[in-house]
């Protein structure tokens, strides 16, 4: 055995078999195939097509001289620009110190499994990253049964089972909605009755709330107002302020998970020190909000619910079966009404379907398998933002600003969807 074969099975048991992220790799996919010279439509990777809001762009520039290290937790003033913004769109009484910043949402949620021994509850499906953080930790993982007819929504009773084999037993719950990879969000009724569940066993709950800005009727509400004890909202500027790539995140815990808060500050002082200076200072431009940022906010809602009913419909008559989206840029059709004919083709798996669609079509979406279902079950996640999200904000505000958005604004302001829906249709009724 050579040296490089030893120090290949010196890597942690862990990590050996997980393939990277499954959006990042269709990402770069894409890319490669685009640089290739293929036209490719870029369905797969959730990435909000809209540009950082002017203001937040203009507090970065200002604030890019700053280079010292910042506190562990975050900047105070960023940090208290946070609570704000939690206490006015929740109702809640949050202080500065509830707030936790991080390089990203998906870092501070590594680090929460890293600092609590707990089992993982995840509703199927679920994004793509849950899963895998936690087997790289060595958590144990339990999937939540859901189901299409409840638009793939984790209900009360299913929790309760989950959860009464072994009462005392530490669990996460990770709860997202608007969902990642459905569109689909929850009612009061249900964030009231699971809140009860949580409250009952002691579950902590991970409310990933980071596409609750981009609900289509701006009504989103955090399952905290029913279980505060116990809830960690989970936030940042990736989806609603169009800033994915400045990697900032945030958790707002309740007083009575300081400890745990304390535990993971721990953590990030001895990986990643402290989140980028000139992000935290710009980002208090976001979080403290103010009316052209409520106007952007308000367009983006319009843009996304016009895109998404359309793309919805258009689906639906291709024969798919795939739930309306309420909220963020997603949709998650299922395929099973084509079994036959793609069986014929030796299509027999998601992850076969996505290959073909993309070979055939240059149209790039994922498969169910990668959000937590068995390989033969036929849907996959389609992530609606390849467009001009600038275009599409100075349309919807201008020539559209006082009229209903309509397939007439998709077709103008969102062609390549558009040609997407025809590429797909054309290759479902040529199986």
């Amino acid at each position: 055995m050579d040296i490089q074969t030893d120090h290949r099975y010196a890597i942690n048991l862990n990590v050996r078999g997980i393939q990277p992220s499954a959006t990042l790799r269709i990402n770069e996919l894409s890319n490669q195939l685009r640089a290739e010279g293929r036209d490719i439509i870029k369905l797969g990777l959730g990435q909000s097509p809209f540009p950082v809001p002017d203001r937040v762009v203009d507090a970065l520039r200002e604030h890019a001289h700053e280079k010292d290290y910042l506190p562990v937790k975050g900047l105070k003033a960023l940090r208290e620009s946070i609570s704000g913004y939690i206490n006015r769109s929740e109702r809640m009484r949050c202080t500065w110190e509830d707030v936790l910043i991080g390089p990203g949402s998906k870092e501070l949620l590594f680090m929460l499994q890293l600092a609590y021994y707990g089992d993982l509850l995840i509703p199927r499906p679920s994004w793509v990253s849950y899963a895998p953080q936690a087997r790289i930790i060595g958590r144990s993982v339990h999937w939540l049964p859901t189901h299409a007819e409840n638009n793939w929504q984790l209900t009360a009773e299913e929790l309760d089972i989950i959860c009464r084999d072994d009462p005392s037993r530490p669990r996460i719950l990770i709860m997202n909605y608007p969902s990642n990879p459905t569109g689909c969000t929850y009612t009061d009724d249900q964030l009231l009755a699971i809140a009860n569940v949580a409250r009952k066993y002691k579950l902590i709950l991970l409310s990933d709330e980071i596409y609750g800005e981009v609900h289509f009727e701006g009504q989103h509400k955090s399952i905290a107002r029913y279980y505060p004890e116990g809830t960690i909202i989970s936030t940042g500027l990736s989806k609603w302020a169009g800033a994915g790539g400045w990697r900032l995140g945030t958790f707002i815990f309740p007083p009575e998970l300081r400890p745990l808060q304390d535990a993971m500050a721990i953590i990030a002082s001895e990986t990643y020190t402290a989140t980028s200076a000139p992000i935290q200072h710009a980002a208090i431009a976001a979080f403290n909000g103010g009316e052209d940022l409520d106007e952007y906010l308000k367009q983006s809602r319009r843009v996304l619910k016009v895109v998404g009913e359309y793309l919805h419909r258009r689906l639906t008559d291709m024969g798919a079966v795939v739930q309306k989206p309420e909220g963020a840029f997603y949709l998650f059709p299922d395929f099973s009404n084509f079994r036959e004919a793609l069986a014929r083709r030796d299509i027999k798996t998601s992850q076969a379907l996505c290959q073909s669609l993309l070979e055939n079509t240059g149209v790039a979406i994922l498969p169910a398998s990668d959000f937590g279902f068995v390989p033969d079950h036929l849907a996959a996640r389609l992530a609606f933002v390849d467009f001009d999200g600038a275009e599409a904000l100075a349309l919807a505000g201008t020539e559209y600003g006082e009229q209903e958005l309509s397939d007439d604004f998709v077709k103008q302001a969102c062609p390549r969807l558009v040609t997407a829906m025809d590429k797909m249709e054309q290759w479902l009724t040529g199986l």
